[in-house]
């Protein structure tokens, strides 16, 4: 379905169809980007482990002695 709709979204650039235009603008106004506030970005969190490389490292450190 992912895949139709791009294919949809790249051929109305060149056809210019009016009924899929109003398609194309619901879906866009549906899931605009938003900028985050301070506030939610309070609860944004970056994956993975800051300590990961610390405990590769000494890892790395005990094989080769």
């Amino acid at each position: 379905m992912e895949r139709t709709l791009k294919t949809l979204f790249d051929f109305q650039k060149y056809e210019g169809n009016s009924d899929l235009q109003s398609i194309i603008d619901s879906v866009h106004s549906r899931y605009a980007v938003k900028e985050l506030s301070l506030d939610e970005m309070e609860w944004v969190a970056a994956a993975g482990s800051p300590d990961l490389q610390e405990k590769k490292v000494s890892k790395d450190a005990t094989s080769h002695s």
